[in-house]
């Protein structure tokens, strides 16, 4: 995938590997890329080729091709979401902070993130908001058409709306959520499939091991999806490897 993204034209880069390495360093602490050791290079190189990376799409088609490799069960998938912490420093890139993923909610300076995983806990696709931005207007950021289509959806009472269950039966799709108290028309749940929801829980546990992802540091939408993408990827590579 490295080889594909690499413009013609473009410089041999001395060791992709290196590359790679100093990015999940990156990811891992959570450091400014100016403290990056210098045995993974020159820190301005370093990240050069993870903006030219994650400009081109990089992350995205390899979490696409890992979900299209029938690996994991996709026929039960989550979806939930999350609200992180923006460092005072993220803020002032270009286009206004709204554009990029920034929101005020109770938590301050925040971002949230919303995400998809599959019956082993897998991320499959996420997508970032503002951080006071509802959970069902976050839906359609990650139910996408590319992706494997799911017999069973769990979420909490954070997506009952009546647009994303008729959306989910249209589809044959059974919707595993429960009833807002403000719903007139009463709907059960499934408790036993509902308790499976914990796997995404655990999902958003361990990407914030990453503490780029932990906490946001990074001034623009591209550069912060792409970290949570790399870390992403880094599960299913753990999980496939064992």
């Amino acid at each position: 995938f490295i080889l594909a993204v690499r413009a013609p034209n473009g410089r041999k880069a001395a060791n992709h590997r290196l590359v790679l390495d100093g990015i999940f360093w990156i990811a891992r602490t959570g450091a400014p890329w100016r403290d990056l050791p210098g045995e993974f290079g020159k820190w301005s190189s370093v990240y050069r080729q993870f903006r030219r990376w994650t400009l081109a799409g990089l992350w995205q088609d390899i979490m696409d091709a890992l979900n299209q490799s029938g690996a994991a069960p996709s026929a039960l998938q989550m979806i939930d979401s999350t609200v992180i912490r923006a460092h005072h420093q993220a803020a002032g890139a270009k286009r206004g902070t709204p554009r990029q993923g920034f929101g005020r909610s109770r938590g301050g300076f925040t971002t949230k993130i919303h995400l998809l995983v599959n019956a082993h806990g897998l991320p499959m696709r996420t997508g970032i908001t503002p951080g006071q931005t509802s959970d069902y207007l976050g839906f359609d950021l990650v139910m996408a058409d590319n992706l494997p289509r799911p017999s069973v959806l769990i979420a909490d009472r954070g997506y009952d709306a009546d647009k994303i269950r008729n959306g989910m039966e249209a589809r044959n799709v059974l919707p595993v959520i429960p009833m807002r108290k403000s719903r007139k028309k009463r709907i059960g749940v499934d408790r036993s499939l509902y308790r499976l929801r914990n796997l995404v829980e655990r999902c958003f546990n361990k990407l914030k091991n990453a503490r780029r992802v932990a906490t946001r540091y990074d001034k623009t939408a591209e550069s912060f999806l792409g970290f949570i993408d790399i870390t992403s990827i880094r599960l299913w590579v753990r999980h496939l490897s064992t």
